[in-house]
């Protein structure tokens, strides 16, 4: 039997392990109602229930739940009011969704790169930049850029984090995402959340958010007086009652993610060639990483662990530069909009990102398993230690 199989790892999900019929009582109130648009209710929605414990939770003042974390990336940005064409700076190692959530709302991102920790290297910022998203890519906490008018945290991956000065992830910046798709920390095999202590922006967000109107619960449909353009991006009580489940989960999820750290830490491989690449307190730590001393040595190792059936993986294909959509400026518009705006658009590097695409081919990620009992947290690392010291 193979070792995933043996020890139950996954090199995903972590929510998903704490997914639990028994312990679904909300999803179950929810069908039993009858009514799954939260609106509809004139008793408080689930999803109202979501956002309430989602504030109290992160001390941030407001929170609203979307369908994806996409979603929420295009209402942070959309509610700065942008022109069409605008710059928004994002950092060149994060998932496409970023770059993709900028070009939906007709701007234009501009490529960053990242320091050591492939977090956004605000030191490479220009002065007039207006819009950054920072994506805190793994866990990562990343630091924020200061003199920046709007600053959108991406914490897709870093559910639970918090900052060396105590504040929860998604909490400092003008706006925070989050994100429970199924390879998250939390799952609802999709979803999405956004947190704000702007209360004016909130405002902006959840009307735009229901075609530009504020509803009622109870009293749907209606219409503002000053309605303006909007979307349909409400999340479902069944969505937000699966959340709400696995909200219950999240200390337990982060503490176990704690105790593999540990275990990892305290059993390196010991061999020349690898340097272990340590995380700070506040970070989620969903994976331990290893830099080698070149790719040949790390493409090595990501293949005698997989005949090992050792869950691993790379960070290749967060490197933005190389993805299509931003390196051939692709666009599903005859024109080529918004990318025919961006006359004059380039990135923002010393090398043309030379530095960061050598770290990425020496880089690899050992996922690590809250769900399993100490000991096999322990046996999952000590097998991954003799597998790469005979590498």
């Amino acid at each position: 039997m193979s070792l995933v199989k043996r020890l139950g790892m996954r090199a995903l999900p972590y929510g998903a392990n704490y997914l639990d019929w028994a312990d679904m009582t909300e999803l179950k109130d929810a069908i039993d109602q009858g009514i799954l648009f939260r609106y509809q209710t004139e008793t408080e929605s689930f999803a109202t229930r979501l956002e309430r414990h989602v504030s109290r939770r992160f001390e941030v003042r407001n929170s609203l739940g979307l369908h994806n974390c996409s979603e929420a990336l295009r209402l942070a940005i959309i509610s700065t009011s942008p022109r069409v064409g605008d710059l928004v700076f994002i950092p060149a190692v994060t998932f496409v969704a970023v770059a993709g959530a900028v070009l939906a709302c007709g701007l234009i991102p501009v490529l960053v790169d990242v320091d050591e920790n492939l977090s956004l290297d605000a030191s490479l910022l220009p002065n007039e930049a207006e819009r950054v998203i920072v994506a805190h890519m793994e866990g990562t906490i990343a630091p924020l850029p200061s003199g920046v008018r709007w600053v959108i945290e991406d914490a897709a991956q870093a559910m639970g984090g918090r900052f060396p000065t105590g504040e929860a992830v998604g909490t400092k910046g003008y706006a925070g995402v989050f994100s429970f798709h199924h390879a998250k920390v939390l799952t609802s095999g999709e979803g999405g959340l956004l947190i704000t202590q702007d209360d004016e922006a909130w405002a902006r967000m959840r009307k735009y958010h229901d075609h530009g109107s504020s509803r009622v619960p109870g009293a749907y449909p209606q219409w503002d007086a000053d309605a303006y353009y909007g979307e349909n991006l409400v999340t479902s009580e069944a969505i937000a009652a699966i959340q709400l489940q696995q909200f219950r989960h999240l200390d337990a999820v982060l503490t176990g993610l704690e105790q593999h750290y540990a275990f990892a830490v305290g059993e390196q491989p010991v061999r020349d060639g690898i340097r272990f690449i340590p995380r700070a307190a506040g970070d989620v730590k969903i994976s331990v990483r290893y830099e080698f001393e070149d790719p040949e040595m790390r493409d090595k190792a990501v293949r005698a662990l997989t005949a090992e059936d050792i869950p691993s993986w790379t960070l290749n294909k967060y490197f933005l530069p190389d993805h299509p959509v931003v390196r051939d400026r692709r666009s599903i518009y005859a024109d080529g909009f918004p990318w025919n705006l961006a006359a004059g658009a380039g990135h923002v590097s010393a090398d043309d990102f030379q530095t960061t695409r050598a770290r990425l081919d020496r880089l690899l990620c050992l996922p690590l398993s809250p769900e399993l009992p100490r000991e096999e947290q322990a046996a999952a690392v000590s097998r991954f230690r003799r597998v790469i010291e005979s590498v």
